[in-house]
């Protein structure tokens, strides 16, 4: 029969059992929308439906992108179910049918989405849940933010409140959870390229939730979140099969540290056997449930303990509970320690007699843990116990509070003498001693027992009024009386001073959570820097200042921050900043170094090395800090350190993306350069040596043709730099394209006679009411936007077919378009054309260009309060449609009275064919 030690968990065979006949459930978790959840787990379920699974599509989310939508053509789809709500016609989830159709997989995507208010659950994921009842696998996807235990932190890091959530047992309940990653820079590039989101709302993602800084502060808690759940799983199947620590894995030492002064020998004897098996080790302090420590002394000598550990290399814990040597061997079986190192019990002889040392008993009781005993000089010394210092003002309010509270006493039982005749007054001085010890501690309440115990002789007990005591009984009830007090002053004061301590614990964390929820959500450097000073100074009650070099490559430290705000500093306080920066140690106020400076410096320390100093001046110079507070101030500024490495990391990060956008800009723009520049120069440069080798023997019609060359390259060369040129002014904001009034009547046949010109061999059709109003713009640089256009549409549409340039009215918009009978353009290439030197190529395979037409005309455009788009294909399956729509202006000002709103035709095919 196994032992109860190696018994299976029960909670956990019962959670397994629970989990038979269930389905199961696979979650594909992603950091932000675009990663490619709903694409991996498409892609992972047509592979299923290739091997023979029965797999049906519930509901998937496409969101437009083209991809997706390929990978659901060949899946069975789910009809979905049709409803009314609030007068608008709906498609949601259909459960019912879902559970009758009864798929081994179904695909239910967008697993916070809210279900229509008449849904039988009100959240997808209860639906989900219900699928599983039923036996059914679900494979669903989820991005971080949407679990309700992050969507608060998500809101700071990116100011987006989240509105759908799910619980976070979904996730720990869930059979897989697969990581969808991709870095910030590929989720932002696909953005840009439109396959997550639709142009206009691409660019506001962009410029609020797809920011660097977030999408990693986001990649980071999905990869965290999704390694604590590869632990609890860990840890479920050691439950279920009864597997305990130490399972077979590389050594992991513990080393346990007190305040006694054994403990430094302790620790580096620990630092040099880790070393010597190369293995991790982790040191931890403990610490009795009901006998908290509260010395200062001796928490500062833990703290010191354990920093000294955290320098040499050690994780560091603290463990609390009742049996002290359990805990240490239970957490050393959580934590997979091999052995264990600690320092010989300096317990009386007693105590070592019955086997009650602590070192004596976790050597009885490790059976399957090495225990390491450390001897050493010093290490058989028991510390003198200290009386705790009191200052003047607690010993006069102790005072105080013993001496009132025990004449209110006298008093009491005075009158109670006289009218009630108490057979024990004893009781009323009980109380009058607790009275002290509930408030002010021990050694008040004692202080209120002693005196308790003479008043209560002097005034009770015969003969009254003197010290003397009549009676042998009255002695021993005097003496009872006595340590009754004391102990029971001495057990609620030791409540009250655990009670203190708690609440300055209780301070301490609320203050690190609310530092840590600020620092969360920033990574401004300087934002970064002012919440650690403000918070620090606050922990302490004095002053702080942080000094931080300006540049990596920079050795000399400024002033970052400081509250309250100051600027300067001593030399001394310079000198001591500078010490503690370049050497790494603590330098200034009650210290080795420098100890006559203002401040004290604490090195800001990270994986990246120093990054700079804090320095701290205490409200009492005169005192060292409270352990409690010089805990917290260290706990502050680890924090700051992480979030200042974090800001440096999204600085560089935006760095290096500018850094190669600029290069790619760069290399796009000398490649357009070579391509665009040398084709013409080889053109007329080819030409002129011809005209001027054997211009003479040449008929005139060949000379025409190469001058005709010549004249074409020119021009060509004359449209990319004017390009250019327009492209720079329109970046640098040095057009005004408001200044006057366009007539399009004007314009547009303008337009298709310089078109006409330039490429005669195309048919261009225009088609425009004569009533057509004016717009606010530029003419020419606008003729140069319709040029563009129907150049681009020359270029890619075969040669013959007829190009349309359209113009109406629409409320108060006029709307342009040029269409033409090409091939047209990729879904995904509809919103990159408009960006600068994206080229394509024609049917033909003649070059399409230099990539700047498209571009400038979407830059005229908006810079006149219009918009362009394009569409393909726009009629029967080919060719691509450019629409502008530009604001129309009033009728009442321009619309000529009597003009008829007959079309006319410019432009015919029989018209446009010569030119």
């Amino acid at each position: 029969m196994p032992s109860v030690e190696t018994r299976p968990n029960p909670d956990a065979l019962l959670a397994n059992l629970g989990q038979e006949g269930k389905g199961h459930l696979k979650i594909f978790l992603g950091a932000a929308p675009g990663v490619g959840k709903t694409f991996a787990m498409l892609s992972a379920a047509r592979r299923l439906a290739a091997a023979g699974i029965d797999i049906v599509v519930g509901v998937v989310e496409t969101h437009g992108r083209a991809e997706t939508e390929a990978l659901i053509e060949g899946l069975t789809i789910l009809p979905r179910r049709t409803m009314s709500y609030r007068g608008t016609t709906i498609e949601e989830f259909d459960l019912d049918a879902a559970l009758a159709r009864k798929p081994a997989l179904l695909i239910v995507d967008e697993l916070a989405h809210s279900n229509a208010p008449d849904s039988r659950h009100p959240k997808r994921y209860q639906d989900v849940e219900e699928l599983l009842g039923a036996g059914i696998d679900v494979w669903t996807a989820i991005n971080i933010q949407h679990l309700e235990g992050f969507s608060d932190v998500v809101s700071r890091i990116t100011g987006v409140v989240v509105r759908e959530v799910v619980p976070e047992t979904v996730l720990d309940t869930a059979d897989e959870v697969v990581v969808v990653d991709v870095t910030p820079t590929e989720l932002i590039g696909r953005l840009r390229d439109g396959k997550i989101y639709l142009p206009e709302n691409a660019t506001r993602a962009a410029d609020g939730f797809f920011k660097p800084g977030n999408l990693t502060a986001l990649r980071e808690l999905a990869l965290r979140r999704t390694a604590d759940r590869v632990d609890d799983q860990m840890v479920d199947i050691l439950r279920q099969n009864a597997i305990e620590g130490a399972w077979p894995s590389a050594e992991r030492l513990m080393v346990c540290v007190g305040p006694d002064p054994s403990s430094e020998n302790v620790v580096r004897a620990a630092s040099r056997l880790a070393s010597g098996l190369n293995a991790a080790w982790v040191a931890v302090t403990l610490e009795r449930t009901g006998a908290e420590v509260t010395d200062d002394v001796a928490l500062r000598r833990i703290d010191e303990m354990l920093r000294l550990a955290e320098r040499l290399g050690a994780e560091t814990a603290r463990l609390a509970g009742r049996d002290l040597p359990d805990e240490v061997l239970q957490y050393a079986k959580r934590e997979n320690i091999t052995q264990i190192v600690i320092g010989r019990s300096s317990a009386g002889f007693w105590a070592r007699f019955r086997g009650q040392s602590l070192s004596g008993m976790i050597l009885r009781r490790a059976t399957d843990i090495a225990v390491h005993v450390i001897v050493g000089q010093g290490t058989s010394v028991k510390p003198k116990p200290k009386l705790p210092r009191l200052d003047r003002s607690s010993l006069l309010l102790g005072s105080a509070c013993a001496l009132t509270s025990v004449a209110l006493a006298v008093g009491i039982g005075l009158l109670a003498e006289r009218y009630v005749q108490l057979p024990n007054l004893s009781i009323i001085f009980l109380v009058a001693v607790l009275v002290c010890a509930v408030s002010l501690g021990v050694w008040p309440a004692i202080a209120a027992a002693i005196l308790s115990f003479f008043a209560y002789n002097f005034f009770f007990i015969q003969p009254v009024y003197s010290l003397t005591v009549a009676e042998p009984h009255e002695v021993l009830a005097l003496v009872i009386f006595l340590l009754v007090a004391v102990l029971t002053g001495g057990l609620a004061g030791r409540v009250h001073d655990q009670t203190v301590a708690a609440r300055r614990r209780i301070t301490t964390v609320q203050t690190l959570y609310d530092v840590s929820r600020k620092l969360s959500g920033i990574t401004n450097l300087d934002d970064v820097l002012w919440v650690v000073a403000r918070q620090s100074a606050a922990a302490i009650g004095g002053q702080v200042i942080i000094l931080l070099p300006e540049s990596a490559s920079d050795r000399d430290l400024t002033i970052r921050a400081a509250f309250p705000p100051e600027d300067t500093l001593q030399p001394g306080e310079w000198a001591a900043a500078r010490w503690a920066f370049e050497k790494g140690e603590t330098a200034g106020w009650r210290t080795g170094t420098l100890p006559n400076a203002l401040y004290q410096f604490v090195p800001i320390r990270t994986s990246r090395g120093l990054l700079g100093v804090v320095g701290f001046e205490p409200h009492d110079r005169e005192q060292a800090m409270p352990a409690e507070v010089e805990r917290t101030f260290s706990a502050l500024v680890d924090q700051g350190a992480i979030s200042i490495e974090r800001a440096l990391l999204v600085a560089e990060g935006r760095q290096r993306d500018a850094l190669v956008e600029k290069e790619r800009l760069r290399t796009t723009l000398l490649s357009s350069l070579s391509h665009d520049l040398r084709t013409p120069l080889s053109s007329i440069l080819g030409s002129v040596t011809s005209l001027r080798s054997f211009g003479d023997q040449m008929p005139a019609a060949d000379r025409n043709d190469l001058l005709a060359a010549i004249e074409e390259e020119a021009s060509r060369l004359a449209r990319f730099v004017s390009n250019l040129l327009d492209m720079t002014r329109l970046e640098s904001g040095a057009m005004d394209l408001c200044g006057g009034w366009i007539d399009m009547a004007d314009v547009l046949p303008q337009a298709v006679a310089r078109a006409e010109k330039s490429f005669p061999g195309r048919p261009i059709r225009l088609e425009m009411p004569s009533d057509l109003p004016m717009v606010r713009g530029d003419a020419s640089l606008l003729e140069q936007v319709l040029f563009n256009l129907l150049d681009n549409a020359n270029k890619y549409s075969p040669a013959g077919t007829p190009t349309a340039l359209s113009a109406t009215r629409q409320t108060d918009e006029v709307v342009i378009a040029v269409e033409d009978q090409g091939r047209g353009i990729p879904p995904e290439g509809l919103v990159r054309i408009f960006e600068k030197f994206t080229r394509m190529h024609a049917g033909d395979g003649r070059p399409a260009g230099t990539g700047l037409g498209l571009a400038i005309a979407k830059g005229v455009v908006e810079a006149m309060g219009g918009t362009i788009v394009a569409q393909s294909p726009a009629t029967h399956g080919v060719g691509t449609r450019i629409v502008i729509r530009l604001p129309a202006a009033d009728e009442l000002l321009l619309l000529e009275p009597g003009s008829d709103k007959e079309h006319h035709v410019v432009g015919t095919a029989a018209h446009s064919g010569g030119g």
